[in-house]
């Protein structure tokens, strides 16, 4: 990222934005041309006896994805022009976090954290795809997103975190209903919902976490439905001459308090980046997905219960080198093919070996001293 000192604060920006062209197969394979991305300016001083960060996140997926969604196949969750999207991937609200944060030392292993954001991230869940380390490289979101961390933008956050050595536990309360389609403005709702974390941090490479949440009214358009959520992830980075090597390992699970059907999705991610400039990585995925997906995005009929039809698989490999444009930025040319197994119930909507393909350019702030 970009650093800089003005009087007490420290000024910081980061971000990371693709140009993406997507092609997929089969009778529900889409094609686009579209942008993923993100812009986090940051600030930071002392105040008084603790810390405090000022964080803002932002993103222009809600002008550069037209139509309110780009093809993912079998992705399922949240609405694009009043129907349920059905193998498409949401863009991101325009203000994905705006929070002020508060890092209090009580001594030498112990810190107390407050955060507060009227829209920003729970304590539910690992880093969001979008910013892990693991997944910088990967355009496109994840099948697991709504099992995983969907809850990355969320309103009126709340939470408390208390740290000793090398644990960290938090709770938070905030709004549960996903984001609405307007995407530029901030959505604001009573805090109905909480969340809680436990976090080890075993060494400056490893860091594991399980979460529990109750989530009310989630999806618009089951606004009676509440949610139970859990998470447990475990992430491993270890740096090397020239390079570093960034995983994770999460599953997710998504069950509705209405009736006992349970979504589980499992994730693993890898990315090595070597000889300064190359980039090459994985994405491995195994989603539960309901009966939701054979009408596509129609509407429901009536009497219709939503029910598991099966879990979908997906493998992602991908490549892309760094290409020097200035002192302070970089951007990479690169491409990444995904083949998905396909359960039996779907087979005949989607074909046997339905595949996708994306080339894109990434484009990133680069301080121009470290990699």
């Amino acid at each position: 990222m970009l650093m800089t000192m003005k009087g007490k604060w420290m000024l910081m920006f980061h971000s990371n934005v693709f140009i993406t062209d997507t092609q997929q197969s089969g009778a529900r394979g889409g094609d686009k041309f579209y942008s993923t991305n993100w812009f986090m300016p940051m600030t930071e001083r002392k105040l008084g006896p603790g810390q405090l960060p000022l964080r803002a996140m932002l993103s222009l997926e809600p002008a550069t994805i037209t139509h309110r969604q780009y093809p993912l196949l079998f992705q399922q969750g949240e609405t694009a022009f009043g129907k349920r999207i059905a193998d498409g991937q949401h863009p991101h609200d325009f203000f994905m976090e705006l929070a002020a944060l508060y890092d209090l030392k009580l001594s030498g292993k112990t810190l107390l954290s407050f955060y507060f954001a009227p829209t920003g991230d729970p304590s539910i869940g690992p880093t969001a795809y979008p910013h892990r380390e693991s997944a910088a490289e990967n355009p496109v979101g994840t099948l697991g997103h709504h099992q995983e961390d969907s809850t990355h933008i969320a309103d009126d956050v709340v939470t408390v975190g208390l740290t000793h050595g090398i644990a960290r536990i938090e709770a938070s309360g905030f709004y549960g209903r996903e984001p609405d389609e307007f995407r530029w403005n901030v959505d604001s709702g009573k805090i109905d919902s909480w969340s809680t974390r436990f976090t080890l941090q075993s060494g400056k490479n490893w860091s594991g976490q399980y979460s529990y949440a109750r989530i009310a009214s989630p999806e618009a358009l089951f606004p009676g439905e509440d949610q139970v959520r859990m998470t447990a992830s475990v992430m491993y980075n270890r740096p090397f001459r020239d390079g570093n090597w960034a995983n994770t390992v999460l599953w997710g699970r998504a069950r509705p308090l209405t009736d006992n059907s349970k979504e589980n999705s499992y994730l693993l991610e890898s990315l090595a980046r070597f000889k300064t400039s190359n980039y090459a990585w994985t994405r491995i995925e195994n989603a539960g997905r309901s009966n939701e997906l054979v009408n596509g995005a129609n509407h429901l009929p009536a009497g219709f219960q939503e029910e598991p039809i099966g879990h979908v698989q997906a493998y992602t490999f991908g490549y892309d080198h760094d290409v020097d444009l200035s002192p302070h930025f970089r951007s990479a040319i690169g491409a990444q093919v995904t083949t998905y197994g396909v359960a039996d119930a779907l087979k005949p909507i989607y074909g046997l070996h339905p595949v996708g393909v994306s080339l894109f350019v990434r484009l990133r702030p680069f301080s121009g001293k470290e990699r």
